[in-house]
């Protein structure tokens, strides 16, 4: 029981910090440089991709060891992980549509763009690669996306304080954002040096 938990707890650390998914794996990108020009909507942003993530994973997982496994058909588990993040994201669109409206007109168009973040797909094929159970590719899941809101929201704060300074012609837009970005991969490369298996 005490090995599980640390093991959770290491699986928690290197997805949201030491490999964020989108500073270290490259994933995500679009929405991180799109949706980070203000931290409010960058927070929004990100508790979408924590709530849809976190699910997928876990739905992700029931499907792959119950349903692809004993079929012996896990050759289609691109095309089927594709499917079932697509209907979730329409299934809970639609159940906060109908039950939760604020929440629903707060995250606005946020939540049918994650259907199209590839960081989705690529946390339920790592949950895959690194043969993860259902309860460890959930934390994975929810350890990926709370990374990627952590980085969202600290380049939206970066962002919100560059506007006011002095950026030379060339740089305005979105090569300083890119910069940022970099300099922000650069010292996330700083969680690297903690012990995880």
């Amino acid at each position: 029981m005490l090995d599980q938990l640390q093991d959770l707890l290491l699986i928690l650390i290197g997805s949201s910090l030491v490999s964020n998914v989108v500073l270290s794996q490259f994933l995500g990108l679009c929405p991180f440089l799109g949706v980070s020009k203000k931290v409010e909507t960058a927070a929004g942003m990100g508790t979408a991709v924590i709530f849809v993530i976190t699910l997928s994973s876990a739905v992700a997982g029931v499907i792959y060891k119950y349903a692809l496994v004993p079929l012996n058909i896990t050759y289609l588990q691109t095309i089927v992980f594709i499917l079932v993040i697509a209907a979730l994201v329409q299934f809970v669109e639609m159940v906060l549509k109908k039950y939760m409206v604020s929440l629903y007109n707060a995250l606005g168009v946020y939540l049918p763009l994650i259907t199209t973040n590839c960081a989705v797909l690529g946390v339920a094929l790592t949950n895959v690669q690194k043969k993860y159970g259902i309860l460890a590719g959930t934390v994975n899941g929810f350890a990926t996306a709370l990374g990627f809101t952590i980085a969202i929201i600290i380049l939206a704060g970066i962002r919100e304080k560059m506007a006011y300074n002095d950026v030379p012609e060339s740089f305005k837009g979105m090569p300083v954002v890119l910069i940022t970005a970099g300099l922000m991969a650069i010292a996330f490369c700083g969680f690297s040096g903690l012990s995880l298996k």
